[in-house]
């Protein structure tokens, strides 16, 4: 490599880094929640080996997704001479201009993306008032010595949602997202602490798991690792979208970063706490110790105050479809105040009838991250690229195919498996 192509390489690389250090964050930000405090109950249905190696695999089938959505949505772009497009119109603009049989089917993919959408930000809701309604009940009832029921916890948890599910304007949650990074942030290191202290043997877990439990890492993992509701915003709202892609890029050093954070935390917490593990680490530890406590506590607040954000993307989605159907504009508020209102409410509902953690993970990574994260972005590359571009011997269709088989194997197995826990949680 000459002078100047070896300054180029430097210079380049310093535009990266200070560019593109915001977009980095945000990715993170929205891969880094609970999903990682679930990763050892995870390695726990999948063993070990097997837990371990899946976790990577699977997160290169999930960045690999995001890369061929996000891609697809360039190539769209420059096709119909748009400066940027939501998943949704990225879904609407693939079928537009796809295959003569499929055009019909542009509408309705745009509204099977967001209602996509809403039901997995909607879901992942429910999984934080339950984690939190946990977390507050640990706690609460060693400091008590009384046994209460969570669900009481839930309801209890329903003035600051339903404050926070009024907030309409994203600057007013900017304090409420840098409280839960700085709790988030303390409570991780503190857990990561506990975990590293009392690793135990390897002779003291699993190396793989018996098949009926595969389904449940599977649906675990997807949950934990996806995050693609929020790339194409992010994306979209770069300097150079084309640093998203590529090699160095935003998404390959940020899904990097995260499957190593994930399978890391997987395979100690496991190894930590073995078959005891439970649906999220910070539940391991020890509440007799004011540390844990403390730990619990945090945590649980930056949830909370992450709920009013996880919440914003479908609540604008279904609030706009609903304006146009408003015949007096006088009652727009009003409407719009009602539906905010009914949205919160059906989530503590639904987290009232499903009040375990862990099943509550597991039903939403497999109906809702399987659909979103894998099966659209595959469907969406193979339509765009029907005529002409599927590559070689058609590779892109037989990858893509895999891919879906793959997202449908989750989706059924881990429903199926979810469903008969639900049933015999309840017997």
């Amino acid at each position: 490599m000459g002078r100047n192509e070896k300054k180029e390489s430097a210079t380049n690389m310093k535009e990266f880094s200070s560019r593109d250090l915001g977009a980095s964050t945000h990715l993170l930000k929205s891969s880094l929640g609970t999903g990682i405090l679930a990763m050892p109950s995870a390695i726990k249905n999948g063993g070990l080996v097997f837990g371990g190696i899946g976790t990577i695999v699977i997160g290169i089938i999930c960045a690999h997704c995001v890369h061929i959505l996000v891609r697809t949505s360039h190539i769209l772009c420059r096709r119909t001479k748009t400066p940027q497009m939501t998943y949704a119109e990225t879904a609407y603009a693939a079928f537009f201009c796809g295959p003569k049989s499929v055009k019909p089917w542009a509408n309705v993919s745009k509204i099977f993306v967001n209602v996509a959408l809403c039901a997995t930000y909607v879901g992942g809701s429910c999984v934080y008032i339950v984690f939190i309604a946990t977390s507050l009940k640990q706690v609460t009832d060693f400091r008590t010595g009384r046994d209460i029921d969570v669900r009481l916890y839930i309801v209890s948890l329903i003035p600051a949602l339903v404050l926070l599910g009024q907030v309409r304007n994203l600057k007013y949650l900017v304090p409420f997202s840098m409280l839960a990074n700085i709790f988030m942030i303390t409570g991780f290191g503190i857990t990561l602490y506990y975990v590293f202290s009392n690793v135990k043997s390897v002779e003291n877990v699993k190396l793989s798991a018996p098949i009926e439990h595969l389904p449940h890492f599977f649906a675990t993992v997807i949950f934990a690792i996806e995050g693609i509701g929020v790339v194409m915003p992010v994306a979209n709202n770069m300097k150079n979208p084309q640093h998203f892609l590529g090699c160095p890029s935003v998404l390959n050093i940020t899904m990097t970063i995260v499957v190593a954070l994930y399978a890391v935390m997987g395979i100690f917490g496991y190894l930590t706490y073995g078959e005891a593990v439970e649906a999220s680490i910070t539940l391991n530890v020890p509440t007799e110790e004011i540390l844990g406590q403390v730990v619990k506590l945090l945590i649980a607040a930056a949830v909370l105050f992450t709920y009013g954000l996880q919440y914003f993307v479908p609540l604008e989605i279904i609030c706009n479809s609903i304006k146009p159907l408003i015949f007096n504009h006088n009652y727009a508020v009003m409407t719009e105040t009602l539906v905010r209102l009914g949205m919160v409410i059906i989530t503590v509902i639904v987290a009232v009838v499903v009040p375990k953690l862990d099943l509550f993970i597991s039903l939403v990574g497999a109906i809702c991250f399987s659909i979103l994260g894998l099966s659209i972005p595959a469907v969406i590359e193979t339509v765009s690229c029907w005529e002409n571009h599927l590559g070689s011997f058609k590779w892109r269709l037989w990858k893509n195919s895999l891919i879906l088989l793959f997202a449908l194997l989750a989706l059924g197995f881990g429903t199926w498996v979810s469903v008969l826990d639900i049933i015999k949680y309840y017997k």
